[in-house]
């Protein structure tokens, strides 16, 4: 059975490249008391499960990733025996497009999932049944197009991440080649997906991942390229973005040394005062504040890492901790959140864990 969020301690699911060190999705505990971290053990053999995805209500736990030279999603199911947690294979089908950079379930009726393919440039869908298996690809939707940078990373598209609106209306899939946020109605009984529009980027942003805002009225998205966040009003109703604000995550003079920088994830605070971004190079997470008012974002700190590579972490439940997996450094830190400023305190508990570059907690209840 899975512990509550009030329980002492979660389970931590740790995503991994493709590097030598990895042999798969590795798993840990958090105790949400202290923020101290266990060991983390392989709980299940797969190549590169890049990013981990939770079932809104069953115990399964979905990655994409390679089994047996094909790239494919699968889906995991756990299981606890003798106070032990592991992950056993329930069922995979292949992506169809090359491997995918990011996955997600639709979090109402648990019944689509999505993929999104970095290098084909594509969004898969793929229908859930009603114990959380996968039972078929329903659709793969090519992106066409480019930014007008003439950056060679946006000479064609690259969808990088998917997710859902509050309401399950409509799905979105950020592309950095097209520095757009392509939108799609969802269907959701039939898990398939209709062309609707898009959310429009500053040229040469390259947009890799996005947040709602608690109340769904904001959207905030992370701009690898430019390492900037641009903050968007979201009409619910008509599924559409208007950007009104795009903010710095690190100021350039900052950058000058850095051979290679660029943004990796952002997720926002479940009080709705605060979002925080990954840097990648500067190894810092920036702290914002958020206006009440407007959504609009300012500085609150950049907090270094404790690692190298911060390619992905996560706020535990209940927001009281944060996760910091260092891809190049194969750690997996833990900072102390303050829910009255927002800022981050290193909390000493750091393990090592091979190319970690997906935090995931769960399940939850």
């Amino acid at each position: 059975m899975a512990l509550p969020i009030s329980a002492a301690e979660i389970d931590v699911w740790i995503g991994t490249s493709s590097h030598p060190s990895s042999q798969g999705i590795y798993h840990c505990r958090l105790n949400l008391e202290n923020g101290k971290l266990s060991n983390s053990q392989l709980a299940a053999e797969i190549k590169g499960p890049g990013f981990l995805a939770m079932h809104p209500k069953l115990p399964m736990l979905y990655a994409v990733g390679d089994l047996q030279g094909t790239p494919v999603v699968a889906a995991y199911r756990i299981d606890r025996q003798d106070g032990k947690v592991s992950l056993k294979l329930d069922s995979s089908l292949p992506i169809g497009d090359g491997g995918a950079a990011h996955v997600s379930v639709e979090p109402s009726l648990g019944r689509t999932l999505l993929t999104a393919q970095y290098g084909g440039g594509s969004t898969g869908v793929f229908k859930l049944d009603e114990h959380g298996s996968l039972t078929e690809r329903t659709q793969l939707l090519e992106h066409t197009g480019q930014s007008p940078s003439g950056s060679d990373r946006q000479s064609a598209s690259h969808a990088h991440w998917s997710g859902f609106a509050p309401d399950s209306r409509f799905a979105f899939v950020p592309d950095l080649g097209l520095d757009q946020v392509v939108i799609y109605r969802l269907d959701a009984p039939e898990a398939k997906l209709e062309p609707h529009g898009a959310g429009q980027l500053p040229t040469g942003a390259g947009p890799r991942h996005m947040k709602f805002h608690p109340n769904g009225r904001w959207i905030y998205v992370l701009n690898e390229l430019d390492l900037s966040v641009s903050v968007f009003d979201y009409a619910a109703q008509e599924g559409r973005m208007s950007l009104k604000q795009t903010i710095p995550t690190v100021e350039k003079s900052e950058l000058a040394k850095e051979q290679t920088s660029s943004c990796a994830e952002i997720r926002v605070h479940p009080n709705g005062k605060f979002v925080y971004a990954a840097n990648r190079g500067h190894d810092t997470l920036t702290v914002f504040q958020v206006d009440s008012d407007t959504g609009e974002l300012t500085v609150v700190e950049r907090e270094p890492v404790r690692g190298a590579t911060p390619r992905n972490f996560n706020l535990a439940p209940g927001a009281k901790w944060l996760l910091v997996g260092g891809q190049d450094s194969h750690t997996l830190a833990s900072f102390e959140v303050q829910g009255d400023t927002g800022e981050l305190t290193y909390n000493r508990s750091i393990i090592n864990t091979p190319a970690p570059i997906c935090v995931l907690f769960g399940p939850e209840d």
